[in-house]
């Protein structure tokens, strides 16, 4: 496999055009306009951004480099350390988390520290005015917890506000009135107050330090601002906050956020109550009720996080374990699930048949088509509707399910619908042994679009999830959670903690999950190889594939063959992966769990490895 996808990377881009088609030239690069002096030299040198080129390494015709060492398509070795570990989607982030693993923080704090960075570096994915869950490793318990931080529906929310009141046939995308309870805020409380070993203080210091002092505009961030600049800048408070004299700041320039510092300083004063019961919580009433929305300040006051039990199936000998409804993780399960018990009785096996073959492919994509059928007919808020999670995660039922994978042909969803959005998914690890894997998002780009003033926040769009269809188990009601996109995985072996595990990205997260357990357990992959290998993402909606270009030069004929309709996309399609894995040294003295001592510095008895996504800005790093 590796030397047959070696050969794949190092062919010439324009043999690769033609050999694609005309539909993917777009896909593998811009096209290629050498900006070049009078001299002959670049006219951007060392990558400095131009008029003509924003971003001028989209413009260089070029190959990959490879490594000397194991896989040589693999873009980083993976990140090994003992004391401590942390993997997120920027490098802020994650020194921001590392810094307090060194200081005697926990997996937890430092999870808490890295996601308030990303609330200010990564507005376009995240945000305080988002929605949070996290899956808990606690070293001192040996149990692991989950955490539910969705918002729920302000009170007056029905199908009749919307259809009646706002006079339109669905939950808005865009504007106050897509925008549910934030959740965020409520949960980095839950986690700190249970497990953490600082306050908002400390944990938001580095958070809010960055905010007003400034930070380097990156090259994601950058592109995902220009693509929403223009309904940015409809509101006028999100036009002051990120469009500085109502232009997108240039690739690598400074930017900076003193409103949201402002917040961040208030609620490390005030903690959770500055948010849901103070001065911010005023502010986004303000701001709805201004709008023709009617969120009030009791949908904040009583607004609560919840901590809920996981959800699990075992492959192959491995627990992995999602949140429950309404995110989206058991339609992760159920695949695996599906591919388990069905590809035997087919009489193949996923990893003979290996990523380099077709038919691996559209098994795994003929299981996604089934697992997400069942998601979109079930999933919902649990305390409204009844999802018959254990059947749909039986074995037994999977079973059922195996006649209608026709190896031969591609079939068509048996159920529609889906939901994309940016996220954030971080993972923290510590001396102790504690582990946490945490997701955290505002749903779409730069969230509604609503800016809350003076604070400089976006307020999510998750409501925009929610049905208002009378018979949908998902249609909007007062205090209720919509369906949520965002998961977090946690893998156990024989009831001990092996893996955190999560990728970011709307609807692409349950069958990602999946291609990666496959890959790792399956394949063999380790922890960065995953994420830097292609994948898939399908479109229940269109029933449409989509394959990262090296993917779709290897099997798209052959599966096009097959009936599916299949099309190449760059990594932008397929979200953004980070890990954390532990192995154990057993001939080493388990540390003492103790999270608040400052003299304790053991590491723990064994080695974490992390991996993050290439396909993102950030990093893993470890001490």
């Amino acid at each position: 496999m590796s030397n047959n996808i070696l050969r794949m990377q190092s062919q010439n881009y324009r043999s690769r055009r033609s050999e694609l088609g005309a539909t993917a030239i777009v896909t593998l690069m811009a096209a290629t306009v050498w900006s070049t002096a009078v001299n002959g030299q670049s006219s951007n040198a060392f990558g400095r951004p131009s008029v003509d080129q924003p971003t001028p390494s989209a413009a260089i015709d070029t190959v990959p480099g490879s490594r000397a060492q194991g896989w040589r398509a693999q873009g980083r070795s993976e990140v090994i350390a003992r004391h401590g570990i942390v993997a997120t989607s920027d490098p802020l982030a994650a020194e921001a988390g590392l810094e307090i693993l060194r200081q005697g923080g926990n997996a937890i704090d430092a999870a808490v520290a890295a996601g308030a960075v990303l609330d200010v570096t990564s507005q376009n994915d995240t945000g305080i005015g988002g929605d949070l869950f996290a899956l808990v490793w606690s070293a001192r318990d040996k149990q692991l917890y989950a955490l539910n931080s969705a918002g729920w529906a302000p009170a007056g929310w029905t199908p009749e506000f919307f259809t009646d009141h706002l006079g339109v046939d669905r939950v808005p995308g865009r504007g106050v009135n897509a925008a549910t309870v934030p959740g965020a805020i409520s949960g980095y409380d839950a986690l700190l107050q249970r497990f953490g070993s600082i306050t908002f203080r400390e944990a938001f210091e580095r958070a809010a330090q960055t905010a007003e002092e400034g930070w380097g505009q990156a090259e994601r961030r950058h592109r995902d601002l220009q693509a929403v600049s223009s309904r940015l800048g409809e509101d006028q408070d999100s036009r002051e906050a990120f469009l500085p004299g109502g232009q997108v700041p240039d690739l690598y320039s400074v930017i900076a956020n003193p409103d949201l510092g402002k917040a961040l300083r208030l609620l490390q004063r005030e903690g959770r109550d500055g948010f849901y019961r103070g001065e911010i919580a005023e502010a986004i009433v303000r701001k709805v009720q201004a709008n023709n929305g009617i969120m009030t300040l009791d949908d904040l006051a009583e607004f609560e996080s919840e901590w809920v039990e996981p959800v699990s199936t075992n492959y192959h000998g491995y627990d992995v374990f999602q949140l429950p409804p309404p995110g989206q993780g058991f339609a992760a399960l159920e695949m695996l699930n599906i591919l388990e018990v069905c590809v035997p009785k087919l009489g193949m096996n996923l990893a003979q048949l290996g990523p380099m073959n077709p038919m691996y492919w559209h098994l795994m994509v003929e299981a996604k088509k089934l697992a997400y059928s069942d998601l979109q007919a079930y999933n919902a808020d649990p305390k409204f509707a009844d999802i018959p999670i254990d059947e749909l995660l039986s074995k037994a039922y999977a079973a059922t399910l195996c006649d209608r994978i026709d190896p031969e042909a591609a079939a068509a969803p048996s159920v529609q619908g889906g939901l994309d959005g940016g996220t954030i998914y971080l993972t923290t690890a510590d001396r102790w042994g504690n582990m946490v894997s945490l997701i955290h998002s505002v749903f779409g780009v730069y969230g509604s679009g609503a800016t809350v003033a003076p604070y400089g926040f976006v307020l999510h769009n998750r409501g925009s999830a929610f049905s208002l269809d009378p018979t949908s188990p998902n249609v909007v009601a007062p205090h209720k959670r919509p369906f949520h996109t965002i998961i977090a995985g946690f893998v156990m072996e024989e009831g001990q903690p092996l893996m955190t595990f999560g990728n970011m990205g709307g609807a692409v997260q349950p069958e990602t999950h999946a291609q990666h357990m496959v890959n790792l357990i399956d394949l063999g992959m380790n922890v960065q190889m995953t994420t830097d290998a292609a994948r898939f993402t399908h479109s229940q909606t269109r029933n449409l594939l989509s394959l990262e270009e090296h993917l779709f030069a290897a099997v798209g004929e052959a599966l096009s063959a097959k009936g599916h309709q299949v099309r190449p996309v760059d990594g932008g399609a397929v979200g953004g992966y980070q890990g954390i894995l532990f192995t154990p040294d057993p001939s080493l003295p388990e540390p003492i769990f103790d999270s608040r001592s400052t003299t304790e510095d053991l590491p723990v008895n064994g080695v974490y490895r992390a991996g993050s996504d290439h396909r993102k800005d950030g990093q893993a790093v470890g001490w």
